[in-house]
């Protein structure tokens, strides 16, 4: 009798085995996109837009400013001033990112046999791989890709920290608590007083030792940490957090600090295709699954809402 084991192609899936690998396969994307990266900080702090949709090469955004004045006039007057609004167009470019996974013959049949499944680790690594590409993009610029980073966006108000530490330092690490709260509230003058009042950030970000300077030190003579009187005591500040790409970001790699208003008015991350998984492809004896997805960096719509300061 025929063994008919024996005679087909030991490259391909029969029907049973294909049939629990596309079980599986749609399983473990699922399972893929619900992985939260929390550590990946752009997600949770720049909101993203998905607004441009797929298959675009550049997003062009217009901001717009208007021009004019007011005056008094008299019951007659004729000569009422004119106002206008001017606008200026600008644009990111949008890359794609791609890798892929797979599974060899032996591996599906396995998993087959023994009703374990198949891991699903492989695909959460390409998603990680998506999103810390993505990430990158919007925390750090790229001029010659056409992306744009929030940390060194061009167009924010650059300001400078007094050297009056110890040694003429401007590290917070040598510098009192009055000298600290002093620099910040420099930081946050940068964006109100250059916008007479229009913006007012509402966010402190810093490298990961400076947060620390601030959860650890204390207001002489007190128990209250330097953080705990910022947020008690300067009602405008609605957050401080750390980020780790700051380290190192200013000038002789010193450490940057950064204000701004992180709500979509004035900036997004943008991600016209969230990720997605292809259809398994078969080279050889393994099967592949290709992953994509496209993103544009962030873009800073009011880049004056937004202030940094090195060497702090």
């Amino acid at each position: 009798m025929l063994n008919l084991n024996q005679s087909r192609d030991p490259t391909r899936l029969d029907r049973g085995e294909s049939a629990f690998f596309a079980r599986e396969a749609e399983h473990i994307k699922a399972r893929t996109y619900d992985i939260k990266l929390r550590e990946l900080k752009a997600f949770s702090l720049i909101p993203v837009s998905h607004e441009a949709g797929p298959g675009v090469n550049e997003i062009t955004f217009r901001r717009y400013n208007g021009v004019g004045f007011a005056k008094i006039i008299g019951d007659y007057a004729k000569d009422f001033p004119r106002v206008d609004v001017y606008g200026v167009e600008d644009s990111v470019k949008v890359k794609s990112i791609g890798d892929s996974y797979g599974y060899n013959i032996k591996e599906i049949r396995m998993s087959n046999r023994t009703g374990k499944g198949l891991d699903s680790r492989r695909a959460a690594t390409a998603r990680r791989a998506h999103d810390e590409m993505a990430n990158k993009l919007a925390l750090i610029s790229n001029p010659a890709m056409g992306t744009r980073g929030l940390i060194d966006y061009p167009g924010i108000t650059e300001t400078t920290i007094p050297a009056d530490g110890s040694s003429g330092s401007t590290s917070w690490a040598n510098k009192t608590e009055d000298q600290i709260l002093r620099d910040i509230d420099i930081l946050f003058d940068a964006v109100i007083i250059s916008t007479f009042n229009r913006e007012v950030p509402d966010t402190l970000l810093l490298p990961l030792e400076n947060y620390r300077v601030l959860g650890n030190r204390r207001i002489q003579n007190t128990e209250t940490t330097l953080m705990k009187y910022i947020m008690e005591n300067k009602p405008w500040i609605k957050k401080i957090d750390w980020l780790y790409e700051l380290s190192g970001a200013g000038a002789g790699k010193t450490n940057r600090a950064m204000v701004g208003m992180f709500d979509e008015e004035h900036i997004t991350f943008e991600i016209p295709q969230p990720f997605e998984q292809f259809d398994a492809r078969q080279d050889g004896m393994e099967y592949t699954i290709p992953c994509h997805s496209e993103c544009a960096g962030c873009i800073v719509y009011y880049p004056m809402a937004f202030a940094l300061a090195d060497g702090v």
